[in-house]
């Protein structure tokens, strides 16, 4: 084996130096700093990625925060106008129930009044059919007739008159 040969050794050590040093020269002064560059400008990119999403997280923050107040604001007014038009409804629906509640009302007193002016009609008949009927009943027990007159007066007598 070459590498283990103490002939060789001294020029294969200068060499590894020689090597080392050209290496680490080209490495120091090319290699490294465009890795350094390219990293640099990674972090500076990803820093700036950074804060656009943050602006942008930002914006869309005070957009979310817009839209829900537009949102609050939007219920609210829909809110107020079917309040309003609830109370309208109401309001109509009561002048409604009054304007029938009159009409019954009316309708009920021309009844009432129908019905007091039959009944009016009906007893004065009555009295005179009851009459009528006292006098043919008693002519009938008893025999002899009985005047009109004594007739009416007992019948309003009997009705409390």
């Amino acid at each position: 084996m070459p590498q283990l040969e103490f002939s060789t050794f001294s020029p294969q050590l200068i060499w590894l130096v020689i090597t080392f040093v050209g290496l680490y020269l080209l490495m120091s002064r090319v290699a490294l700093p465009r890795i350094g560059g390219v990293i640099e400008q990674r972090q500076s990119k990803i820093a700036d990625d950074i804060d656009a999403a943050q602006s942008l997280k930002n914006e869309t923050d005070k957009a979310i925060a817009a839209y829900e107040q537009a949102l609050a604001e939007a219920r609210a007014k829909a809110h107020t106008i079917a309040q309003e038009t609830r109370d309208t409804l109401n309001a109509e629906v009561e002048a409604e129930r009054a304007k029938v509640d009159a009409e019954i009302a009316d309708k009920i007193a021309k009844a009432e009044r129908t019905i007091a002016a039959t009944k009016t009609a009906a007893m004065k008949d009555v009295r005179q059919i009851a009459g009528d009927v006292a006098g043919d009943i008693v002519s009938l027990l008893t025999g002899s007739k009985i005047t009109k007159a004594a007739v009416t007066k007992a019948v309003g007598k009997a009705a409390g008159q």
